[in-house]
């Protein structure tokens, strides 16, 4: 665990789980492992029935820290920002208990891959939803865009990069609730709260069900995606994308 992610129980039967790594709550290697862990961990234990993951800041992820890819001068970095975030994407979608996003602001990359694998998805209206990855020289999350908007929005907001709000995304039906920032936190908590008050037993069945019965194989999906990300990177194109990114350019 780092400190950017910390679990704390504002009820006995709701975990929150809460990123905060300044300034833009882009995460390192690290910290995608240790999202991962502290969903899994929540997830695991008996008491817990519902989790809510939420962000302090200016907006809820802004993706991996390129920096941190930039800094290094192989390809260990780059292979374990793709393990970690395909790590905490799966630990949302196969946590035990529902998790519910609460979002805020800007959801970008990997942040769209953990809101398309939420059970439900609560946002600010301030919030955006986008994948500025062909302006980085990668791929990934189109799996988990898609699951937000229907196949044609996807491929439009992929390749140009452009966001959509979330009123836009509550017309699609996959946000659930569009609150003030100010009422987020208290609206993600309600929802917990509702679905706590089940039947445990009931509700970790049922998120095994739905997951059963899943026409998207989120899992194997994404990694394709991520094959791209390689080649891309093999050819020289990302390095370049992702260091006019840093100077300013993209």
């Amino acid at each position: 665990m780092t400190d950017a992610i910390t679990t704390y129980r504002p009820d006995p039967a709701v975990a929150v789980v809460t990123v905060n790594e300044p300034p833009v709550n882009a995460l390192p290697v690290r910290g995608w492992f240790a999202l991962a862990d502290a969903i899994t961990a929540a997830g695991r234990d008996p008491s817990c029935h519902v989790v809510v993951l939420r962000a302090e800041g200016r907006g809820f992820n802004a993706g991996v820290d390129i920096k941190e890819i930039q800094r290094d001068n192989g390809f260990d970095v780059l292979i374990g920002a793709n393990r970690g975030c395909a790590a905490a994407f799966a630990a949302v979608y196969d946590c035990a208990v529902p998790v519910i996003a609460a979002v805020h602001g800007f959801c970008l990359g990997g942040g769209v891959g953990l809101v398309g694998n939420a059970d439900v998805v609560v946002a600010a209206e301030d919030a955006t939803f986008g994948l500025p990855e062909v302006d980085r020289g990668a791929l990934g999350a189109a799996t988990h865009l898609a699951r937000l908007v229907p196949q044609h929005l996807m491929r439009a907001l992929y390749y140009t990069a452009d966001t959509v709000d979330a009123r836009q995304l509550h017309q699609h039906g996959s946000v659930y609730a569009v609150v003030p920032r100010a009422e987020l936190d208290d609206a993600a908590l309600d929802v917990a709260r509702r679905i706590a008050a089940k039947d445990t037993r009931v509700i970790r069945a049922a998120k095994q069900a739905i997951n059963g019965i899943d026409t998207q194989p989120v899992h194997r999906s994404y990694r394709f995606e991520q094959g791209f990300t390689f080649e891309l990177n093999l050819a020289g194109v990302a390095d370049g994308a992702r260091q006019r990114f840093l100077d300013g350019g993209a």
